[in-house]
């Protein structure tokens, strides 16, 4: 077996992001088969063992993961064309009353706040901004396996074969889309489970459909669901959840 960058067999194992695992073994946080490593672009092989120090641990228990109900009219990522981003929705004012978690808000969640995934601009529903690699790569990895789900309201007729097509059979991009779950929820709007994110790639799947979508809201990612967290208000990840 050939040997592989400690800080990418970390994220492999899903320690930590690759970048924290860069931070942590400069700071001599990382063990290797008991024994310290503090040299950047270490190898390792993929039997041996890797621990963080209680030094780490103590660091990621303290980065915090936030739900948003994104309302329309704000961007996932970097602000663009004079639209705001999300995360200027993480204000103490815009805290949601029910969070459980128990976390008192302050300034330093702000920093290294990124978006896992994204949400279109003309969408609403669910949004996650997390300080925690761990989490992004959770949910934006190459090979997640967390779905989403979203209700999306649309205009047009749609066939039995089109519906059929929805769930497996279209392409985008020049590839094949993965197999969906989508079904009607009721008489104007539909469920769809995916497990992938290209870009509008609802919007661009009911099109090839002869589809028009209304409205878009995403209400679950993986076992997290958007409940009853209003439009506009954000809560932090509880301890005890787990996407």
């Amino acid at each position: 077996m050939e040997p592989i960058r400690l800080s990418k067999r970390m994220a492999e194992l899903g320690l930590c992001s690759r970048r924290e695992a860069d931070e942590y073994i400069a700071r001599g946080w990382v063990r290797v088969d008991g024994v310290v490593v503090d040299v950047l672009g270490s190898k390792v092989l993929p039997q041996q063992k890797i621990e963080l120090q209680r030094q780490a641990q103590a660091v990621q228990a303290q980065r915090v993961t936030i739900l948003i109900n994104k309302p329309v009219g704000y961007v996932s990522g970097q602000a663009e064309k004079g639209y705001e981003p999300a995360s200027v929705l993480v204000r103490p004012e815009h805290h949601w009353a029910g969070d459980s978690s128990g976390i008192r808000f302050e300034r330093d969640h702000l920093k290294g706040l990124a978006p896992a995934g994204r949400l279109d601009i003309d969408s609403v529903g669910l949004l996650v901004l997390t300080q925690d690699g761990r989490v992004a790569k959770t949910l934006i990895g190459e090979n997640s396996p967390v779905d989403k789900e979203y209700l999306v309201r649309v205009a047009g007729r749609l066939s039995a074969e089109g519906l059929q097509r929805l769930n497996h059979g279209l392409s985008l991009d020049g590839e094949a889309l993965k197999p969906a779950k989508v079904s009607w929820q009721n008489e104007d709007q539909l469920r769809f489970i995916l497990n992938e994110g290209k870009k509008r790639q609802i919007r661009r799947m009911c099109e090839l459909v002869g589809l028009r979508v209304i409205g878009l809201k995403r209400i679950r990612i993986g076992r997290i669901t958007l409940g009853d967290l209003p439009q506009g208000k954000w809560r932090y990840l509880r301890a005890d959840e787990r996407f």
